[in-house]
């Protein structure tokens, strides 16, 4: 199984590996580590962790490596030789002013005999101007590679796309054969029946190593678990080839995978159009994995992580945080509805972003009202967030977010909370068919303070939803996992050959079990 990121705040991936490991497949989940850090090692019940550092030797840009000279001629080769261009001159007016000093106030009585100065330091004057405006011409260039939009890195995107076609990912965005290197080998290595490769990254990864497998006399199945539609996503990183290579890196590879699951049946016609797939993806959904029936006390209390008593109302989003995400509308209309208490469940509570929220508090005067929580493990979820009395989801509008029920919208559903979501189409749609919550219009202040000054008048009304026959039976992982098992003894002919893995025994790689 594989998946391009630390596996740690990845609940889909985390829940995957866990739920196939029960079910008797000898699970290896290879995630991303940090560059330069040693390989680390965990289990997830069943299943065996490992994070590879992904080192990244590709990522720079041809053009940072380049001579300026076609774009600015006026700059350096590059900042850091514009910085020694500038100490240097600075170096030579203090050794001048030395000069000055020691001619004027001898040492001792003596002199130091030297040609005439002036000159020299007129020089450097102009020198030190020279150097100042090409360091500036250098910053300015270094920002226009940084966004790597200008006309020149278009025409060149363009013609790499339609010199290479397909292959152009590898001229466009030459990173992603940091990760084919780093986990080819590890892969290779295991001899898996099967690769489970998530998202468009791996995707690449897994098919090229099935590839290599073929080529040793061995068939191995790749299942490629598209957690998005990567044309509709924001870009990564900013420019005209990051979204471009990793759209014809998907391309390259898609045939090639011999069972496709998704997260949404809107994505799944959406795969099938884009790749002209043979077979339309199976779905799986983003369902919560839901906590021991009896509580043994271990699950965490989100109002304690937030200082808060039982009568405090509170709304809160849990998740990835993000500009795209509406994240700042919740705190903006928090002096709209006094009283209500803002919590942001996020895995890094020290990034920009989520700083800018804080600081967005403070100068609003509600940062008393904001507080931010630490995640915990994916299947203590729902008992945590169902400390909270309302959860929201404030998406903006992007191709992406109109087309999933996403994993928060079921974890909130099993915490019977109140939802108040932004008018994106699936979720949008389902919370007023079920009557679990309000929509309100995205990017308006005013919209999300009146949903969530109906659903504070009447809490119950909304919880009373969940009553449903069946509703909240189907969102569950139990169900999913159920449905991915499916989908490996179908691409395999088999199951697994042997009993669940025990979390507690020692690796034993001539173990029975197919492994995944």
């Amino acid at each position: 199984m594989l998946v391009d990121n630390d596996v740690r705040r990845d609940s889909r991936v985390q829940k995957q590996a866990a739920s196939m490991a029960e079910r008797g497949w000898d699970v290896v989940l290879l995630g991303r580590g940090r560059p330069q850090r040693r390989p680390q090692r965990w289990r997830i019940g069943g299943a065996r962790v490992r994070l590879l550092p992904v080192p990244t030797s590709l990522r720079f840009r041809y053009a940072d490596l380049r001579r300026a000279r076609w774009r600015d001629p006026l700059a350096y080769a590059s900042v850091a030789e514009a910085d020694r261009r500038q100490q240097l001159v600075r170096a030579a007016q203090a050794d001048i002013r030395q000069r000055l000093i020691e001619r004027r106030f001898p040492h001792r009585g003596r002199a130091r005999a030297s040609w005439p100065l002036m000159p020299r330091r007129a020089w450097t004057r102009l020198w030190l101007r020279w150097t100042d405006l090409r360091a500036e011409h250098t910053e300015q260039l270094r920002l226009r590679r940084m966004t790597n939009d200008a006309f020149i890195d278009r025409v060149a995107a363009r013609w790499w796309q339609l010199v290479l076609r397909d292959r152009a990912w590898q001229r466009l965005d030459p990173h992603l054969w940091d990760f084919h290197l780093t986990y080819g080998p590890e892969i290779d290595a295991l001899e898996p029946d099967l690769i489970h490769a998530n998202d468009f990254r791996m995707l690449g990864v897994g098919v090229r190593a099935a590839a290599r497998a073929r080529e040793r006399g061995r068939k191995v199945p790749v299942v490629w678990d598209a957690h998005e539609f990567l044309p509709g996503i924001k870009p990564w990183t900013p420019g005209a080839k990051w979204h471009p290579a990793q759209r014809a890196h998907e391309r390259a590879h898609a045939p090639y995978a011999d069972a496709v699951v998704t997260v949404s049946e809107e994505l799944a016609d959406l795969l099938v159009a884009e790749h002209r797939l043979r077979e339309r993806p199976t779905v799986v959904l983003n369902a919560p994995a839901l906590p021991p029936v009896v509580d043994d006390g271990t699950t965490p209390s989100l109002r304690a992580a937030c200082g808060l008593d039982d009568d405090t109302p509170l709304m809160v989003y849990s998740g990835a945080a993000a500009p795209q995400r509406g994240l700042d509308l919740m705190v903006d209309v928090l002096p709209a509805v006094p009283g209500l208490h803002c919590c942001f469940v996020v895995s890094s509570p020290d990034a920009d972003y989520v700083r800018s929220l804080v600081a967005r508090a403070a100068s609003l005067g509600v940062a008393d009202r904001v507080h931010l929580a630490p995640y915990v493990p994916f299947d203590r979820v729902v008992g945590y967030l169902a400390g909270a009395d309302i959860g929201v989801i404030p998406l903006e509008h992007w191709p992406n977010h109109e087309i999933a029920l996403i994993t928060k919208f079921f974890e909130y559903s099993h915490a019977r909370l109140p939802i108040v979501v932004s008018d994106v189409r699936a979720m949008g749609d389902m919370t007023r068919r079920t009557g679990q919550g309000e929509v309100f219009t995205a990017g308006s202040v005013d919209s999300l303070a009146e949903a969530l000054r109906r659903v504070l008048a009447d809490p119950q009304r909304y919880r009373g939803a969940y009553d449903a026959p069946g509703l909240l039976a189907r969102w569950t992982w139990e169900a999913q996992a159920d449905v991915l098992d499916g989908v490996y003894r179908r691409v395999l002919g088999s199951g697994p050959m042997s009993a669940p893995v025990d979390p507690g025994s020692p690796v034993d790689s001539s173990r029975g079990a197919r492994r995944a």
